[in-house]
């Protein structure tokens, strides 16, 4: 068996995007969003997509690069992943290797990584001196079979979708901003500019504009929930919030209801969304809509060096 870990070519992209899907089940990625995130990766990141080969075939890869917009410096991303059929031998060592190698090179004094929780990726992570940090609670929705909650309109509001902002989704870009910005996590990173949110989330290939659902009181964005579909029917909630203004009035359950009634309709049969472990009033709201647990997600980090 011959194993090499190399750069990332776009004739790889179907391969990674097969063992993100076999280490990660409930992402949706196709080989169109792995070339178009490797290609769209802002400059400052140092973004670098490695694969390891066996015998000519791509089993796994591993995206590594620096939180250019963190508010810390020195602070890195490393994410692995190997097909099922090909781990415990050696692909996911090699991939870890070459990437810290590299943000080594980089200057990167932290570097964090996703891992699922459970023994093998859990142990496999310790082994090379990563330590557990904040949890990601994936949860899962039987779309086809969900009994959701009734619409209830609020009043003063109105429902929209994305689409309608095609013209200009500056307000959407504000919203959206004001909301990440009040997301918990390991890593406190700035906004992105509106250009910079233009290229990364407007233009992403998974986006599904009419199926983002848009609350609106009088004529301002009061909250929103974003959909990335797969075309097999799979759905995945990227991002639901209310800016604070707006917030307590139930439009956050509002606009993910409405965006999952949309995905129904559309053909879309399961749907996923993740919270951080301490965002009780998301998980609030997707028990609420019937999402159940479905595997929990471990934030790792290790110091180079150390």
């Amino acid at each position: 068996m011959t194993l090499i870990v190399r750069d990332f070519r776009p004739l790889d992209a179907a391969a990674v995007a097969e063992a993100r899907r076999s280490a990660f089940p409930h992402l949706v990625t196709t080989a169109q969003t792995v070339a178009w995130e490797f290609a769209a990766a802002p400059a400052a990141d140092r973004h670098r997509l490695l694969v390891a080969e066996r015998d000519g075939e791509v089993v796994g890869a591993a995206e590594a690069g620096l939180f250019s917009d963190g508010d810390e410096p020195g602070q890195a991303y490393l994410d692995v992943s190997v097909r099922a059929d090909a781990r415990r031998a050696g692909a996911g060592s090699a991939l870890v290797t070459a990437g810290e190698e590299y943000l080594a090179g980089l200057g990167a004094a932290a570097v964090f990584s996703w891992a699922l929780g459970g023994r093998p990726a859990e142990t496999f992570a310790e082994r090379r001196g990563y330590r557990r940090g904040r949890s990601s609670r994936i949860q899962r929705l039987d779309l086809a079979r969900a009994d959701l909650p009734p619409l209830v309109p609020v009043p003063g509001t109105e429902l929209r979708t994305a689409t309608d902002f095609a013209a200009d989704p500056r307000p959407l870009y504000e919203a959206d901003a004001a909301c990440t910005a009040d997301e918990p996590g390991d890593v406190a990173e700035r906004p992105p500019a509106y250009e910079q949110w233009l290229a990364e989330r407007w233009q992403h290939p998974a986006l599904d504009r009419e199926l983002t659902s848009v609350v609106l009181v009088g004529g301002a964005v009061a909250a929103y929930s974003v959909a990335h579909t797969d075309g097999r029917g799979r759905y995945w909630s990227a991002m639901t919030g209310a800016p604070r203004a707006f917030r307590g009035r139930g439009l956050a359950k509002l606009a993910k209801n409405d965006a999952l009634r949309r995905a129904r309709a559309a053909g879309c049969t399961v749907a996923f969304t993740g919270n951080d472990g301490g965002n009780a009033p998301m998980l609030a709201v997707n028990a609420w809509l019937g999402y159940e647990p479905a595997v929990t997600e471990w934030r790792y980090v290790r110091e180079l060096g150390a």
